[in-house]
């Protein structure tokens, strides 16, 4: 039976595999740790100038789709329930064009139009249920058998009944990923662009088909990569008539700036400077070599690489942030703020720009900016509620006013996003006690209803229980 068990787990993980929305959850229970995710406002705006576009073309709205960009190496992107769409930072640093890149978000919207991860849950099921019966009757022939002949007996049980249903489950996800492909290059041909990048990538992923399953890429193992799906685009890259279209130019400035961002925000400082050498005079390297030289605490030579490119660009808030973000973390919060205001002017609706402005102004050391800061706060979370770091900014401000109630429910609110629900609890008495009737305490009303025992969900409820087990008695 412990064999049996343990084959069980195994299935889980496997499954965890073809199915990423597990995967976070088979992370922890093997103790990996959390998934990191990415915050960046210049890569989070080309991400939607890319994947928006072809969610109006799949019919889709892009206001039901929210992108989370993951810190991962490997070339992966998946989507999961709830129109939740994962992109690693590796896709965006290893793809070799914007064409590659496009071309995956192609296909994963390609499986958001066609409803395939609502359907799976069911598949999912009928495989599990299915092995796990054959693990069971497996378990109970190894105990009635008391030998050798037994043992073997259940072996041959179990293996088929794997066998059988992850056979099953492999040919559903095939077939999502031939359909995803035919959508994805249909959505690439109405806005005229090419497909030759999904080509290129799937040919350097079916070269990963003979490697052993721990050194495969994870693109390849939660997407079945077939001969069929390479000829199929192939055969559509000789037809179409956008195949040899050019991507707009600002996606292709966009893709160079933004993989060369990631590069020198996640690679070591001594990466950088060989990948990016001194001889390199494009935007996307200098870029990189101003982000390696604040990275490695040379504040001033950094800001002094990025002034040339913000001369050549004054357009660009991208360049304007980072100047602010690079005197903000030198302890230069008052400089920062005429590079922070620029970047919040041209692009007023990002969110974490009108964040990182009311960091700037409420660390300034004037006190006649608490108010404003607190409104560039308020600003950010009318465009991203889900930002607890903003919540939590907020309620600190709103300390600093002495406006004790408004900070408890801001400071509420970043807990629940937090899924810290005991201090949900607390901080929401708080603030339902000490506000005045109106739309705030309406709100801290239904943060308490929300925590309530009975009005969550068991995942919630194990998770509440854990947070009680950790406070202090």
């Amino acid at each position: 039976m412990r064999k049996a068990w343990a084959l069980i787990s195994a299935l889980v993980v496997m499954l965890a595999s073809l199915v990423p929305s597990l995967a976070p959850v088979a992370a922890r229970a093997q103790g990996v740790g959390p998934v990191i995710t990415v915050r960046d406002a210049e890569t989070e705006s080309f991400l939607r100038s890319i994947a928006h576009p072809l969610f109006r073309a799949a019919g889709v709205d892009p206001a039901l789709v929210r992108i989370t960009l993951v810190q991962a190496r490997p070339i992966n992107a998946f989507v999961t329930t709830g129109n939740r769409m994962f992109i690693n930072t590796g896709l965006i640093q290893q793809s070799e064009s914007v064409a590659e890149l496009a071309g995956v978000l192609a296909h994963e919207t390609g499986h958001i139009a066609g409803g395939h991860i609502a359907r799976l849950p069911e598949e999912m099921r009928n495989a599990f249920l299915k092995s796990i019966a054959g693990l069971l009757l497996g378990g109970a022939a190894a105990i009635g058998g008391g030998g050798n002949v037994g043992g073997n007996a259940a072996g041959a049980i179990m293996m088929g009944s794997q066998a059988m249903a992850m056979g099953q489950l492999y040919a559903f996800t095939r077939s999502q990923e031939q359909a995803a492909d035919q959508a994805g290059v249909a959505y690439l041909d109405r806005l005229g662009w090419s497909s030759r990048g999904m080509v290129r990538l799937l040919t350097r992923l079916q070269e990963q088909e003979l490697l052993a399953v721990g050194r495969q890429d994870p693109y390849f193992r939660t997407h079945p990569l077939s001969r069929d799906r390479l000829e199929f685009v192939t055969d559509h890259v000789a037809r179409s008539r956008a195949s040899d279209a050019p991507f707009p130019p600002a996606l292709e400035t966009g893709y160079r700036m933004v993989r060369a961002k990631l590069d020198a925000f996640i690679d070591a400082p001594m990466t950088t400077w060989r990948r990016y050498p001194e001889g390199d005079a494009s935007p996307a390297a200098r870029y990189v070599r101003a982000i390696a030289q604040y990275r490695s605490g040379r504040a001033d030579l950094a800001l002094d690489i990025l002034a040339p490119l913000v001369r050549d660009q004054p357009g660009n808030p991208w360049l304007r942030e980072l100047q602010g973000q690079i005197l903000f973390e030198a302890g230069r919060p008052r400089e920062a703020l005429a590079p922070l205001r620029e970047a919040a002017r041209l692009a007023p609706s990002e969110s974490l720009i009108r964040t990182a402005l009311g960091r700037a102004l409420m660390e300034s050391g004037d006190p006649s900016l608490l108010r404003a800061a607190a409104g560039e706060f308020e600003a950010s979370l009318r465009l991203d509620r889900e930002n607890a770091f903003t919540w939590r900014q907020l309620g600190i401000a709103h300390g600093r006013l002495g406006q004790m109630p408004q900070a408890d429910l801001a400071l509420a609110e970043e807990a629940m996003l937090r899924g810290d629900f005991p201090a949900v609890r607390l901080l929401a008495r708080r603030a339902e006690e000490a506000l005045p009737p109106g739309p705030l305490r309406l709100r801290a009303q239904d943060l308490r209803e929300a925590v309530k025992r009975e009005n969550m969900t068991s995942e919630q409820r194990a998770q509440d229980d854990a947070m009680r087990r950790r406070q202090p008695r």
